[in-house]
């Protein structure tokens, strides 16, 4: 049996490939649902001052640095300020508040975060999505980030960087052409063999 000689290379560690990870950009914490139809009258009417008590008395400490939906299960129509007053209760405690469901506060909380990166260290870069296994990042994070990220890669790819499926490549710029490239060109004059003297 022959003996394999030489050094083993990792070119996946020598390329300038670069990895996106999605779930960097969320910060762990507990997400909450407060639903505002156990505080409703019969579960269907609210009632300003018996609504305006239950918010006074309710232990919102429970929420502390939590991210929390807020939401009505029942058939409701819900007052504007019913809704502002929930979110003034919880912003001095909870780690973000947002309408909702649980869904709708990830998604929300990924969208802001994609919105505000820099996105200018991968520019001209080849770009692995890491999103193998995840179950916090929702699927309308990964287009969000595609969008993002095809306005300055040079490549897109999505899994691991030992194992990527490859999206999209920056198309290559079209050669420069010359001035008269697109135009008809004259027809070169024939001289028959008869007029050579």
């Amino acid at each position: 049996m022959e003996s394999i000689s030489g050094n083993i290379v990792n070119r996946v560690a020598q390329s300038d490939l670069v990895t996106f990870n999605l779930e960097d950009l969320w910060d762990q914490r507990p997400v909450a649902e407060f639903d505002l139809a156990p505080f409703l009258f019969r579960e269907m009417v609210l009632r300003e001052k018996d609504f305006r008590a239950s918010m006074k008395a309710f232990d919102w400490a429970q929420y502390a640095d939590a991210h929390v939906a807020v939401f009505c299960s029942a058939d409701a129509i819900i007052p504007t300020w019913a809704w502002m007053l929930v979110a003034s209760k919880l912003e001095p405690v909870a780690r973000s508040v947002a309408l909702g469901r649980r869904e709708d506060l990830i998604r929300e909380r990924f969208a802001r975060a994609l919105e505000s990166l820099d996105w200018s260290r991968y520019e001209g870069k080849p770009v692995v999505v890491k999103g193998c296994g995840s179950d916090v990042v929702p699927p309308a994070a990964y287009l969000l980030a595609t969008t993002k990220l095809q306005q300055v890669a040079a490549k897109l790819m999505y899994g691991e960087a030992c194992s990527s499926v490859p999206l999209w490549r920056k198309p290559r710029a079209a050669p420069a052409t010359l001035p008269d490239a697109g135009k008809p060109q004259p027809p070169v004059p024939v001289r028959s063999m008869e007029m050579l003297p």
